[in-house]
């Protein structure tokens, strides 16, 4: 195997096992939802609560992904520079690399504080949705001000994995994430079912289990960074002027990025919440199941992020365009695994998520959509990463403007044109918005590629 394949796997696997459990939290919370029985609600209604709650939550949250985007970015960069000097293991390394970081997590913590103290009127949000019934709306206000709690250590973290993957350390992000969702996981089957003669909290225990893992994660990854990196942690330089106005300059753009992402995710809940408890509990499905082969592909994105990063930093062309076709490589060979595991287990899957027969019936029309998201979503993601570790704002930005129109424009064009269109039909249509926003993706990236990703 080639030096850079080694390289890629080295950074991507451990990202992928960190992943894994990702998706593996919010097809629990599905699953446990769905199997929660009461008087007052079904397992479609508490499904649909925490659809509604956790899409808000996601959307919110979205906004201030520019925080590991652009701290992973300009680490990345930082070390490369001083790998061409000879440099890995300097204090001056170290120093600028803590430095970014130390901003981060100001940012982090002072919009983190600003969320909690917005926690009634985010409920809020989730009367939005106006054909979602009473009791769904109820259980995502519930959902969402519990979660709201959780957002210093979420934001947090969402700087300190950016700053990991751009030190070239995926080992460090992993254990993160790993205690992230593992604690996730276990927390809200505890909390929400029981244990032993104990019966649970119920539904409120889903979203408390994800405040208490998150405070989890940050715990470990500060104690990491304490161990790794605290007798440098004096040395970081007062004066980073130009470093600075590089943050805020990346941050712009991708705070427009991050909100054009939250539109077309906010924009699938809305639509799918007009056809009923059914059919949005089928949607927020079939979107845990499309998103399972993104996090796998997501660790070569980063390991794209990380070395593109580097080289530009380290002054290497060469290495940068093999970066690029050796993360492309592995990202398409992603691609094909899971079309097969689609194929071949997407009924099953179903089974997983909830017993509920009418959402069951439902979810099996669009299991074709399986099969055809891979390769177009494979490679929007990974141009994400690549893109994002060279830190061009501007074309990624523009790229998710454009995804967002493309997402819209199918949408209302549909509508328009198929006035008469089902319930069930209208899910195939919204399914062809989501696919219609990644094409767009992957085609302005592609084509912005020889612009944008270059040595400066």
């Amino acid at each position: 195997m080639k030096s850079l394949d080694r390289e890629i796997l080295r950074l991507a696997v451990p990202s992928i096992l960190a992943n894994i459990t990702v998706p593996l939290v919010g097809l629990v919370d599905t699953a446990v939802a769905g199997h929660l029985h009461s008087a007052g609600a079904s397992g479609a209604e508490f499904i649909g609560g925490i659809s509604v709650g956790a899409m808000i939550l996601s959307v919110v949250y979205w906004n201030f992904a520019f925080l590991r985007a652009s701290t992973g970015g300009l680490t990345a960069q930082a070390y490369g520079r001083l790998v061409s000097l000879g440099l890995p293991s300097s204090g001056l390394h170290i120093s600028e690399c803590l430095g970014i970081l130390r901003r981060a997590l100001g940012l982090a913590m002072g919009f983190a504080l600003l969320l909690v103290a917005l926690g009634w009127p985010l409920s809020r949000l989730a009367l939005i949705f106006r054909d979602a019934t009473p009791s769904v709306a109820a259980l995502a206000i519930q959902y969402i001000l519990i979660r709201i709690w959780a957002a210093p250590a979420t934001l947090s973290l969402m700087a300190l994995k950016g700053w990991f993957i751009g030190m070239q350390d995926s080992v460090s992000s992993m254990l993160t994430d790993l205690t992230v969702n593992a604690v996730n996981i276990a927390a809200s089957i505890i909390l929400s079912l029981g244990i032993g003669s104990w019966d649970g909290l119920g539904f409120i225990g889903i979203p408390l289990g994800t405040v208490i893992a998150q405070y989890s994660g940050l715990l470990l990854a500060m104690m990491i960074c304490w161990l790794k990196y605290h007798a440098f942690a004096g040395r970081i330089q007062s004066s980073q002027a130009g470093s600075m106005k590089d943050f805020f300059k990346l941050n712009s753009d991708l705070f427009i990025r991050s909100l054009c992402f939250s539109g077309i995710y906010l924009g699938y809940t809305i639509i799918a919440s007009q056809f009923g408890e059914v059919l949005l509990a089928c949607a927020n499905i079939m979107m845990n199941l499309l998103m399972i082969f993104s996090y796998f592909t997501d660790g070569f994105a980063y390991a794209g992020e990380a070395l593109t990063g580097r080289f530009i930093g380290e002054k290497d062309p060469e290495m940068l365009k093999r970066t690029v076709r050796g993360t492309f490589k592995w990202s398409f060979g992603v691609a094909g695994f899971w079309m097969l595991i689609y194929w071949i287990g997407g009924p099953g899957m179903l089974g997983l998520m909830t017993d509920d027969a009418a959402v069951l019936e439902a979810c099996r029309r669009y299991l074709p959509w399986l099969l055809i998201m891979p390769p177009v979503g494979c490679a929007a993601f990974t141009w994400d990463g690549i893109y994002i570790g060279a830190t061009a704002s501007k074309a990624i930005r523009n790229a998710m403007i454009w995804a967002l129109v493309a997402f819209l424009g199918i949408w209302y064009a549909g509508r328009v044109l198929l006035p008469g269109l089902s319930a069930p039909a209208a899910i195939h249509l919204l399914m062809a918005a989501y696919f219609a926003h990644l094409a767009a993706r992957t085609i302005h990236l592609s084509l912005a590629y020889h612009k944008n990703i270059r040595l400066s």
